[in-house]
């Protein structure tokens, strides 16, 4: 956790976080696992119909799920509960970065026929 600490500078954010544009060209590359991190009566109320839908206080209980030879994109609405959940992942030894914007920016890129950008 020391190292970890000792790692937040703003030449490393790049490390951390990645932009909607660069995670759909990974994850179309399957290079990339998308998780949804809300909570179940989130993801029930509205969703995206691509990636994995863990809660991130379940995380530790689902850790067999994750592949460990992709990048993990997290995210929630905003990145407060993302990045948590990328911290997490990173000190259990995942490559994971959570979305710029969070959910609410790539529902605006994905909107009509921004759609079209990410394979199903």
């Amino acid at each position: 956790m020391e190292n970890l600490i000792r790692e937040i500078e703003p030449k490393n954010m790049s490390e951390v976080r990645i932009e909607v544009d660069e995670f759909i060209e990974l994850y179309n590359d399957s290079k990339a696992e998308f998780i949804d991190v809300r909570a179940d009566f989130e993801t029930k109320a509205w969703g995206f119909n691509f990636g994995l839908k863990i809660p991130a206080n379940e995380l530790p209980d689902h850790l067999d799920e994750l592949p460990k030879d992709k990048l993990i994109v997290v995210a929630c609405p905003n990145v407060d509960r993302s990045n948590m959940a990328r911290t997490y992942l990173s000190l259990q030894g995942y490559k994971s970065k959570y979305l710029i914007g969070g959910l609410l920016n790539l529902t605006t890129v994905l909107r009509g026929g921004g759609a079209k950008k990410i394979k199903l």
